[in-house]
């Protein structure tokens, strides 16, 4: 039976800011479907506020409107659809916005990050099933990234889920299904950094300060964090488990990478960029060592494009990768993360910023786009 619940919902994107004024997102009631076979209805109990969902609001990634926004988020299970058994009702589930079918070539391959039916269904605004559970005024309404999760409740794949201890906060769970799952990700599996390998990161955002953790519980030395905010940068250098571990560089000064490039004696074995940002991307590039690895898990708009020194790219033999979801394995990385955290390796809870309410959202995306936060949570 079909349910009536509260979902922040997307109509046009490009709306002027201030956003608490122009009110991109209106939160409004809309139906919501049973799960189909294979499919799950989820309590939504906390979703972070992320720059995946600041850039479907300005444009920069262009998606299927309308759109129920939201994709970080964790919850408890509220009823299953035909077929999932490895799931009961009031289990505490974690969301990943992909959704890995488990059989397509890179599936079978150990890469779910890149699961070729759950990218399609996700460009569609569909659930991996082919469908929608959500309507308005009996129009259907598109899922964001499989999870919709700026709402009350969301049906979802079974596919987008992780069971998680329900000793964990939710608040705290939400984040590991895109920041830490990312961020962190980066730096384990994309880049598989060693103990004693320089790391540098730009862009402090909750993937980029995911990706410091990371490095830290990596054993990476030194770790160098770079931004533009002085805020964010103190913030930085409070994650290491000794003072002065994490080394900070204001990436506005003109020198950023000469400064960089001293304190690693040459350039770093792996630079991160996670700002989203051609310029530093550039920057990122410029900090690595010869033999080094860059690796950027930003996403700037589609048309932004690089242009890299060939002879550079050969004769140093550098290496330039991409990340996506942190090369994840989610059932797989998600209980390992997690346990880190509760080892005291990974203080994720150092990220978040504060919890509003879901009437708030609007005011929330102004201040993670002004750069004042980096993690909010929503709670519906």
């Amino acid at each position: 039976m079909s349910i009536r619940t509260r979902a922040a919902v997307l109509s046009r994107s490009g709306a002027p800011h201030p956003y608490a004024d122009s009110r991109p997102l209106s939160v409004q009631t809309v139906t919501l479907d049973p799960p189909g076979p294979g499919e799950v209805q989820v309590a939504i109990k906390a979703a972070g506020l992320c720059h995946s969902d600041l850039s479907v609001i300005n444009g920069d990634r262009p998606r299927p409107l309308p759109m129920a926004l939201g994709h970080e988020a964790a919850g408890v299970v509220e009823a299953l659809g035909e077929g999932v058994t490895d799931l009961a009702i009031g289990d505490h589930v974690v969301m990943v916005f992909m959704p890995s079918c488990g059989h397509c070539d890179p599936c079978a391959g150990g890469r779910p990050a890149l699961c070729e039916p759950g990218a399609a269904a996700n460009g569609r605004g569909e659930l991996l099933s082919g469908g929608r559970r959500i309507f308005r005024e009996g129009e259907p309404v598109n899922h964001h990234l499989g999870c919709s999760a700026f709402a009350e409740r969301a049906v979802v794949s079974r596919r987008s889920l992780v069971k998680i201890d329900p000793a964990l906060s939710f608040e705290e769970a939400a984040l590991f299904g895109c920041a830490v799952l990312t961020g962190v990700g980066a730096v384990v599996n994309t880049a598989g950094v060693k103990a004693g390998q320089s790391v540098v990161v730009i862009g402090l955002g909750g993937v980029g300060l995911s990706s410091v953790l990371g490095a830290l519980a990596s054993g990476a030395s030194p770790v160098i964090a770079v931004d533009l905010s002085d805020d964010k940068l103190a913030l930085a250098r409070t994650l290491g488990p000794k003072s002065g571990q994490v080394v900070t560089v204001n990436g506005a000064g003109p020198d950023a990478v000469d400064q960089v490039r001293a304190l690693t004696n040459g350039g770093a074995d792996f630079a991160f960029e996670m700002a989203g940002s051609v310029r530093a991307l550039d920057s990122a590039w410029k900090m690595t060592r010869r033999g080094g690895t860059t690796v950027t898990a930003g996403l700037p708009p589609p048309d932004a494009a690089l242009a890299v020194n060939i002879v550079s790219l050969v004769g140093e033999e550098r290496t330039l990768k991409g990340c996506y979801i942190g090369t994840c394995v989610p059932s797989r990385d998600i209980p390992r993360y997690v346990a880190l955290y509760r080892q005291g390796r990974l203080p994720v809870d150092r990220l978040m910023s504060g919890v509003i309410p879901l009437d708030e959202i609007n005011a929330g995306f102004d201040r993670l786009h002004a750069g004042e936060v980096v993690r909010l949570v929503v709670r519906p």
